[in-house]
């Protein structure tokens, strides 16, 4: 190989790893699953659903995260329930999406570029049906093989975000609902 040769062919991997490592930091995902349960410990049947279509993206140097979902995606086991769901509980026609935006706060003690699991801690705002309001939640991220596991779940109560549970069902209908999520996020490109 000429000297001309190998000059060019070490410019082209010195700019490729330029490229790599300013994008090396964004994670991202659009299948996040999401579960939404809010079963009360009396009720007769469950009152659960799901979304396989969060996104999410992660910032891994600034511990910056975003986290979209589309409320018409959780799919219930009973169509009925979906539709009171959209059209009574949560007025997704109103409020189509679900967003949080917040930081890893722990982030000295995450180190997404080494593979292994730690325990993360976020705080944020969590948007949902028009109400915004603080929470933090603990995790576990799992760094292994380029990617970023998250698996975490929080609690919250359905009044603080204006969501009215009409009398006659309010005893099926717990009063805080269980989000439960379970996304990978790949490296940005």
């Amino acid at each position: 190989m000429t000297q001309k040769r190998l000059f060019f062919l070490a410019l082209s991997l010195l700019f490729a790893g330029i490229t790599l490592a300013q994008g090396g930091d964004k994670f991202l995902t659009r299948d996040g699953k999401l579960k939404f349960d809010a079963t009360a410990t009396s009720s007769p049947e469950k009152i659960e659903a799901l979304s396989n279509s969060a996104t999410c993206i992660l910032d891994a140097a600034t511990g910056d995260m975003a986290w979209q979902v589309q409320i018409k995606g959780f799919k219930f086991e009973k169509a009925l329930m979906q539709e009171h769901f959209n059209e009574n509980y949560l007025e997704s026609d109103k409020y189509p999406k679900a967003v949080f935006k917040g930081k890893i706060t722990n982030l000295a003690e995450v180190n997404l570029k080494n593979e292994g699991t730690y325990n993360a801690i976020v705080t944020g705002k969590l948007t949902m049906h028009g109400v915004e309001k603080e929470v933090t939640t603990n995790g576990a991220l799992t760094v292994k093989d380029g990617k970023i596991q998250i698996n975490t779940g929080f609690a919250v109560r359905l009044a603080d975000f204006n969501i009215k549970i009409p009398s006659v069902v309010s005893a099926n209908i717990a009063k805080e609902a269980k989000i439960l999520i379970d996304a990978t996020l790949m490296p940005k490109s």
